[in-house]
């Protein structure tokens, strides 16, 4: 069921309830129009339209079920459609991450800028499984905790379908938990799982096209398989403070060498101010790539 709850106005306390349980539910971002936009701009990425090495265009003729069914995951897709990069910045994306980003932090140490890294499309056609626990931040670590996922529903997101499920206040901590495999084939893909936790508190999180889950890089999150006959398609993109440097080694984009005292200027601000702007700002060769569903114990493609 969904926590009507934590469908919060900007009014209401969206920072404090963020800071406090490591996510936040905004209903109704999205209108009709600019979600039917979207789907159709990601189905033309993902039929090949944008010529992207990596991506095959489909046969023609082929269903839009056909085209979707091998799709795992498309990365960065911002850096190739105009669409999606105008959806990393949406006004109303870009005023709750204005919020939100640095709640954590006193006040004064966070001068209100946001700047985007990644982007990624999910299809999670039926039959298809989730993913285990993890934690964003594993993969993408930050200075001051600031990385915060959006989560946007291009399709309802239920529990049959394989919503995203959390485990509230597990970013509290600043704990990033070990890996290991798994071997739950038939519920998670191959990525490992964290583990080491206490996961009583999972909460599932059920969203209308349309609105958006923002959720810390150190929350514990999963999705389990689709069990329905319907699509759960979200378009997720990855924001942090622009006052922290980004040690992420994108296509070899790190400046300055070592991970410690780099800062991967594959971003774009969407709100606030930069402090590192004469640095400037890079694309990194062939940014998008596919990942395609893979069976569990199999090696992952190239």
């Amino acid at each position: 069921m969904r926590e009507s709850s934590t469908a919060l106005s900007p009014a209401d306390g969206q920072a404090d309830f963020y800071a406090q349980n490591g996510y936040l539910i905004v209903e109704d971002v999205l209108g009709a129009d600019e979600l039917a936009e979207l789907e159709a701009d990601l189905l033309k990425l993902a039929r090949g339209g944008y010529g992207v090495t990596g991506i095959e265009p489909v046969a023609v003729g082929a269903s839009d079920a056909e085209t979707l069914e091998r799709i795992l995951c498309i990365h960065m897709p911002h850096f190739v459609s105009p669409v999606v990069r105008r959806f990393t910045a949406h006004p109303r994306l870009t005023r709750v991450l204005g919020q939100i980003v640095g709640a954590h932090l006193r006040p004064g140490l966070w001068n209100g800028g946001v700047k985007c890294m990644q982007s990624m499309f999910f299809a999670k056609p039926p039959g298809k499984p989730g993913q285990a626990w993890h934690q964003d931040e594993c993969f993408i670590p930050t200075r001051d905790r600031s990385l915060c996922a959006a989560w946007i529903a291009i399709d309802d997101a239920a529990e049959d379908n394989g919503c995203l499920r959390v485990i509230p206040g597990s970013h509290l901590a600043g704990t990033l938990y070990p890996f290991r495999e798994h071997s739950r084939g038939d519920e998670f893909d191959p990525t490992p799982e964290s583990h080491g936790f206490d996961e009583s508190g999972e909460t599932a999180i059920e969203l209308r096209a349309g609105s958006v889950l923002f959720f810390n890089g150190y929350l514990l999150h999963r999705s389990r398989r689709n069990t329905s006959s319907r699509y759960r398609r979200a378009l997720v993109n990855h924001y942090m403070s622009t006052q922290s440097p980004l040690h992420w080694c994108l296509d070899q984009e790190l400046a300055g060498g070592g991970r410690h005292d780099s800062d991967n200027r594959s971003v774009h601000v969407v709100c606030g101010e930069d402090p590192y702007t004469e640095r400037g700002y890079t694309v990194p060769a062939n940014p998008v790539y596919l990942r395609e569903y893979i069976e569990h114990g199999e090696a992952a493609p190239a």
